[in-house]
């Protein structure tokens, strides 16, 4: 009897996350969208080759795409390829999730951040964040919060220990 695949090890995972998403913007609603990619990009997201930091969405005739994402090709990509690491990638929605972004962008003034690049079987699925903007002050308050919630973690912890 022959011995079920592993499955890869790749599927499932986190690719990149954008960290700085959650301190520039305050996150109202966040919606799972596929990636229109091509193969030599699928091959570099499985090195690990990626530069999402910079990246947003946009809203063009009525779709959405991925500006600014920058996926280096391998070394060892096919040579009959031109490979445009930062070209605009159409991202893959619902048209009733579409019709809501849109919506929001439009009309509410809200901006499309992309969160987190994962895995999910053997499809790349993108997080996208429906933000506004923080004020200065906003941030500052944010970061005292954090603050605050790990001193009272520590706190417990020391207090814990010591029942």
């Amino acid at each position: 009897m022959a011995k079920p695949k592993d499955k890869d090890k790749s599927s499932g995972g986190t690719i990149a996350l954008n960290k700085r998403a959650r301190h520039e913007y305050h996150i109202d609603q966040r919606f799972e969208a596929g990636l229109e990619l091509q193969g030599w990009e699928v091959k570099s997201l499985r090195a690990g080759r990626i530069n999402f930091g910079d990246s947003y969405a946009v809203v063009l005739r009525s779709e959405i795409f991925l500006v600014g994402c920058s996926i280096p090709p391998l070394i060892s990509a096919s040579t009959h390829v031109v490979a445009n690491d930062r070209r605009t990638r159409k991202l893959l929605l619902h048209r009733e999730e579409i019709d809501t972004l849109v919506g929001a962008v439009e009309r509410k003034g809200y901006t499309l951040i992309p969160m987190a690049l994962y895995w999910k079987g053997n499809k790349v699925k993108v997080e996208i964040g429906l933000a506004k903007g923080k004020q200065a002050h906003d941030k500052r308050d944010a970061e005292k919060e954090r603050d605050w919630q790990r001193e009272k973690q520590r706190t417990m912890r020391s207090h814990n220990k010591l029942a």
